[in-house]
């Protein structure tokens, strides 16, 4: 089942008017140890009604605490919730940290990391570049950071801070929509364009070992096609998907299941060491039968983003309409969402445990 614990939340700190950083405290359970860019999944009841919703941590590995950043979204019921209601001494539930938007730590290597992250974007960037500065003393970080404005800036003085901390191997690059810039170059949004500028007169790409990006997904793309343009492997950036630019659903693919005349899926979920066979539609996804026959998968966005869903499939195919988690070796593995899962196959096994 997908097991979440008890966080007593110790701290709520305003970042800007409509941020905050929330400092949990884990009891009763759970192994809350986790890798820089790690997120955790909360679950909280709403009038009857249970969502699930992930967020990044923003703490540092070596920092010794737990937090997280909530940015309050419009009609978004946690994220309202979390910024106007939660107060030190009241409990979250959460699973254990999940996430791989990192890599590994390396002491004694001397790397070059570039960071973009756009609005609330920063939080998992904050916790690798408080983790990185701090375990890989050899290292260097150039953050680019997009905002509308000044007022609009999460985590702005903790990031001077480690600015003046680690001055000479970290820079912060702050790209703002509407407040005037002293250098152009600096004032709008960052596309294909102004990464070319930046990487022309501000950022050696040649040097850069790895890039992290975390943002909507159309900065994003744009980011990403600019690192390739300019260099970089597909295995040298690493994405954060924090919202899905989707209205909807990816269309479907054409490819039947191997007998039309067989309206159901013979399939297979093993949860927690137990398996359960159960007859499924072909219109429903992995996650979707699961839940319906009372199986507690881990689950959180349902758009293919966080990755909490992640299972293998052992027996049969899926298409898996939408993958804005997964790495393309996980997915030759035969890691699929099941959130965006369908069968296509007469019989289907999955597994969450592995």
């Amino acid at each position: 089942m997908a097991r979440f614990y008890p966080l007593t939340v110790t701290e709520v700190q305003k970042t800007t008017r409509d941020a905050v950083a929330i400092t949990l405290e884990p009891r009763d359970g759970g192994d809350f140890a986790f890798t820089q860019g790690q997120y955790l999944t909360f679950k909280q009841d709403f009038n009857g009604t249970e969502l699930r919703r992930s967020y990044s941590i923003c703490s540092g590995v070596n920092d010794g605490s737990l937090r997280v950043g909530i940015k309050k979204v419009a009609d978004g019921a946690f994220s309202v919730w979390a910024n106007d209601a939660l107060k030190p001494g009241m409990t979250l539930d959460a699973m254990e940290p999940m996430g791989t938007f990192h890599t590994a730590i390396e002491p004694d290597k001397a790397k070059t990391y570039l960071a973009f992250a756009g609005g609330s974007g920063i939080t998992p960037v904050l916790s690798i570049l408080k983790t990185v500065l701090a375990s890989e003393p050899l290292s260097q970080i150039t953050l680019v950071y997009a905002n509308r404005s000044v007022s609009s800036i999460m985590f702005r003085e903790e990031l001077e801070d480690l600015k003046n901390f680690y001055m000479g191997r970290f820079t912060i690059i702050h790209v703002l929509e509407t407040d005037a810039q002293d250098i152009d170059l600096f004032q709008g949004r960052i596309d294909g364009d102004k990464c070319a500028a930046l990487f022309t007169h501000w950022i050696d790409i040649q040097s850069v070992d790895t890039a992290f990006i975390c943002g909507p997904e159309p900065m994003m793309l744009a980011i990403a096609q600019a690192l390739r343009d300019h260099g970089l492997t597909k295995d040298q950036i690493k994405f954060e998907l924090f919202a899905s630019a989707q209205t909807g659903r990816l269309a479907r693919r054409s490819k039947p299941a191997q007998d039309p005349s067989v309206e159901g899926i013979a399939a297979t979920v093993t949860l927690d060491g137990m398996a359960r066979s159960f007859d499924m539609a072909r219109d429903m996804t992995v996650l979707e039968a699961a839940l319906d026959n009372a199986l507690d998968a881990p689950h959180a966005c349902r758009a293919g983003v966080c990755s909490t869903c992640k299972c293998k499939v052992l027996e049969g195919e899926v298409d898996m309409v939408a993958n804005h988690a997964l790495e393309d070796y996980e997915v030759e593995q035969g890691y699929i969402l099941s959130c965006q899962s369908y069968p296509i196959s007469t019989r289907l096994v999955v597994d969450y445990d592995q």
